[in-house]
């Protein structure tokens, strides 16, 4: 795929590029077995949940220095950066971490689908049927 400026770090983001996750946020992180934590990717402006990936430090040193989303792919046991193939980005708004250390959220600006499949994101058309409950019940 050709380059071109949209996809090429900007000079900001190659500044801040780290070498290794930072041992303070390694320390916060909580692992499954196979050393990967849950990444719920939210589009920043609404708010909008658009798919679960996994992590591993080295996936999310990628994705805190780089301005795009990195993921370790469990069924190819590889890297892979969110648009590189298809052609739909994900910029890193903002990452937080939640309370127990096990989950990441990544607000991003998604350009074009965020599931493989082509959907706008990994749970449209998806719905399972579910009582529906009210408080104060």
């Amino acid at each position: 795929m050709p380059a071109d400026s949209a996809t090429q770090p900007t000079a900001a983001a190659a500044a801040t590029t780290i070498e290794e996750l930072p041992a303070e946020v390694a320390a916060l992180l909580k692992h499954d077995d196979a050393g990967l934590v849950a990444a719920i990717i939210q589009q920043f402006d609404t708010h909008e949940v658009l798919m679960l990936g996994w992590m591993d430090d080295e996936a999310l040193r990628r994705t805190l220095s780089s301005g795009r989303v990195t993921f370790y792919s469990r069924s190819r046991q590889e890297y892979w950066r969110k648009g590189d193939t298809s052609g739909h980005f994900q910029y890193v708004k903002s990452v937080a971490l939640d309370c127990d250390g096990d989950a990441l959220l990544i607000e991003v600006d998604q350009v074009g689908a965020a599931c493989h499949t082509g959907t706008h994101t990994c749970f449209d058309n998806r719905e399972l049927t579910a009582v529906v409950g009210h408080r104060g019940e």
